[in-house]
């Protein structure tokens, strides 16, 4: 799993980025990165967080950051590649973080390079990253919004997108099938985007809603405006795991509480088990609110 958090404001965003990128630091532990948009042009830092913290090894990063003045970022923790990526191309200048899992990944990267218009630079262990997949994909289109358009019309699997283009204008695209989750939030500086919502009240922003299924929305500090309308909602397949395993305590998914949610699933575990137990332990974290929903049904003191 991984997660990624993307704000445009009227004032400094460095903070919020920062703080807001570290708060899904338990869905990844291999990359982190954040892209800012400031000077005219990206400031970007990626690193290895699978020996240290999120906030340790960007601490000194996110300082110089702030000196910029930015007014829009985005940041990534990922369990796969190195993001955000930086690309130029027809569509101008713009820095991408994706989150899913691409399943037909080697039939598009052959189509690409067959119609000679492709290159792939950012490659990993000798694997083609999936980031730059999908910004490649988008390149191929005549509009940003067309190219991410073009993604959910061509991958299989799940991906969902953060897009910063120059000039502080935030692309942000839920994965068709909505198994990957992403909540707007706003405060009077501007807005952000999240894939987890608890990210949002310590940051002083307010819940405006989830973004739908396959939808497509632009994010500037001024507003939001939809670009591509959700799917039908019972199209909607949200990852359980997230409630079950990744997602923090804190975060809702489409307004349910993770931690409530766990705390249901032992109490229905409780009633189908057929168990006399005396005693039910949960293994930390996410063991702990199903444990109680099961003693608690079970009426074990």
């Amino acid at each position: 799993m991984s997660g990624f958090f993307g704000v445009v404001s009227k004032e400094n965003c460095a903070s919020d980025l920062f703080y807001g990128t570290d708060y899904h630091s338990h869905l990844g532990t291999v990359r982190g990165g954040m892209a800012l948009w400031a000077d005219n042009r990206f400031h970007r830092s990626i690193h290895d967080i699978s020996n240290s913290p999120f906030r340790t090894r960007f601490d000194s990063d996110y300082a110089e950051f702030a000196k910029h003045d930015p007014r829009s970022g985005i940041g990534i923790i990922s369990d796969t590649d190195d993001q955000p990526l930086i690309f130029l191309s027809h569509l101008g200048r713009y820095s991408l973080g994706t989150v899913g899992r691409i399943s037909n990944i080697e039939e598009i990267t052959k189509k690409l390079l067959k119609n000679n218009n492709s290159q792939f630079a950012a490659m990993q262990s000798g694997v083609i990253t999936p980031t730059e997949v999908v910004g490649n994909i988008i390149n191929s289109q005549a509009t940003i919004e067309d190219g991410i358009q073009y993604v959910h019309d061509t991958i299989e699997g799940s991906c969902s997108i953060l897009l910063l283009a120059e000039n502080n204008v935030l692309y942000a695209a839920r994965d068709k099938f909505g198994r990957t989750p992403i909540v707007i939030g706003r405060k009077d500086e501007g807005y952000c985007v999240a894939f987890e919502s608890c990210s949002l009240p310590t940051l002083g922003f307010e819940v405006v809603r989830d973004i739908g299924p396959g939808e497509i929305v632009k994010v500037t500090a001024s507003g939001i405006e939809t670009v591509v309308p959700p799917q039908p909602a019972e199209n909607e397949r949200l990852c359980a795991f997230l409630f079950v395993y990744f997602g923090y305590p804190a975060s809702a998914y489409n307004g349910r509480n993770v931690e409530e949610t766990r705390y249901h699933c032992g109490r229905i575990l409780a009633r189908r088990s057929g168990i006399d137990a005396d005693t039910v332990a949960g293994i930390p974290d996410s063991g702990v609110g199903h444990a109680l929903g099961y003693a608690q049904e079970a009426g074990i003191l």
